[in-house]
């Protein structure tokens, strides 16, 4: 038999109480050691240690919910499309002589660009010539002869049957100079229509034909030699849906936003590369018919591209005045959180407290979204640690003016302005309110 002697000491008096017990077997020693820490550690939560203090409020940075005057814009996928394009064919038959341009060069009007073998119709233009010289000789003779019919006439030596077959010559010869004038006019066009000229201003495609290659000219079948686009100015094509289509008839009937078909109403156009929409124009076409397999309709703007920058052919983001000017309460995306199909943000009172609020998201406008309902403009909206807001609990806030809070750079940059916003789009990864949260 082994004795054992164990010592515990209590934490807050200093006292030691010490146990001894025999160990006689095994299992017996066993559950008396279990039963001996088990003691010790009602002992020690027995004493009267104090509770730990509550933490402090979460810190939050909230910004007010600005009121003002906004416009709304619509946003689409357009595409550049000169506004003049032209294919430069052969009117003349012949071997191509020679290419004056360099290819994708600006060209201007009438800048000269291929030059088909002008020999054959040199020739025939000299031919023509000589047969107008042909036929002002003998117009010439036979206006002489008429005049001396006249007289020999009058003097009763000539019959009236003679003197009008005299008067006919006259008339059948100024007919044949009529037509020698006609076909030089034909011979020039043709020799003219060897020289092929632009007949725009803009950039110049490569030359599809080589020098020596005999082209056909003509109305038909004439060989394509390049093409010419101009640049400035320049438009941009995009269609619309037939829900857009009816709320901008609707805007226009209620005197609200003009129609684009009455009225150039201002586009802004970025390409792929750009922040925001440098590029200014306005609307200049609406067709008459929506396109009953796709339920869209075209539209067309104007730009100005002086610096030529804008490429027919590109896709760019256009923007479209969507709405007349009216009061819009607005708060950063930032602040909006999701709770499965409803979005909300919190909102401080004066107290600290915080309160949740479901809104219903517009577009965005300026880089702040429009919020249709649930604030009234004013109220203190949290932007920053809405993880870590719960509805009905205090927080410390820290109160920002909007621009500097923007200025900050924190703000994530809109990627759409058309429309009311998809369930997904701008989501702050909040947490969602418990049930029963809603204040």
């Amino acid at each position: 038999m082994q004795r054992v002697s164990v010592r515990v000491t209590d934490s807050e008096s200093g006292g030691i109480m010490q146990v001894v017990f025999r160990l006689r077997s095994f299992p017996h020693a066993l559950i008396r050691v279990f039963c001996l820490f088990s003691c010790s550690a009602l002992l020690l939560a027995c004493s009267d240690e104090p509770e730990p203090p509550p933490p402090p409020p979460p810190s939050v940075t909230v910004v007010p919910a600005t009121d003002r005057t906004v416009r709304e814009w619509d946003e689409y996928t357009g595409r550049l499309e000169p506004v003049d394009s032209v294919e430069i064919r052969a009117r003349v038959d012949g071997y191509l002589e020679s290419v004056h341009f360099t290819d994708g060069q600006i060209v201007e009007v009438g800048d000269l660009l291929f030059v088909i073998d002008p020999r054959p119709y040199q020739a025939i233009h000299d031919v023509a010539k000589a047969e107008q010289a042909r036929a002002s000789a003998a117009l010439e003779l036979a206006r002489n002869d008429l005049k001396r019919a006249e007289q020999a006439r009058d003097a009763g030596g000539m019959t009236t049957e003679e003197f009008e077959t005299r008067s006919t010559g006259v008339m059948q010869a100024e007919a044949e100079f009529q037509a020698t004038i006609a076909r030089v006019r034909s011979a020039e066009l043709d020799l003219g229509f060897t020289q092929i000229r632009s007949p725009i201003r803009g950039r110049v495609s490569s030359d599809l034909v080589n020098v020596g290659n005999l082209i056909s000219g003509g109305a038909s079948n004439a060989t394509l030699l390049t093409t010419v686009v101009s640049l400035d100015p320049i438009h941009c094509v995009f269609t619309a849906s037939e829900q857009d289509f009816l709320r901008y008839s609707r805007l226009a009937r209620r005197g609200d936003r003009p129609s684009s078909r009455e009225t150039a109403n201002p586009v802004e156009v970025s390409l792929l590369d750009e922040e925001g929409f440098p590029h200014k124009g306005t609307m200049d076409f609406v067709d008459n018919r929506l396109d009953p397999s796709t339920g869209t309709i075209e539209g067309r703007a104007i730009l100005p591209n002086p610096d030529g920058l804008l490429t027919p052919g590109l896709f760019v983001r256009l923007r479209l005045l969507g709405s007349g000017e009216y009061q819009a309460v607005l708060i950063p995306d930032q602040a909006i959180g999701t709770d499965q199909t409803r979005k909300f943000v919190f909102v401080i009172d004066s107290e600290g407290v915080a309160a949740i609020r479901y809104v219903t998201p517009g577009p965005i406008i300026d880089g702040l979204r429009v919020i249709r309902s649930g604030l009234e403009g004013g109220e203190a909206v949290v932007v920053e640690g809405v993880q870590r807001v719960r509805a009905g609990e205090r927080v410390t806030p820290d109160q920002q003016e909007l621009q500097a809070w923007l200025s900050r750079g924190l703000m994530p940059q809109p990627t759409t302005t058309q429309g009311e916003p998809s369930p997904t789009e701008s989501e702050t990864p909040s947490e969602a309110p418990a049930a029963g949260d809603e204040g």
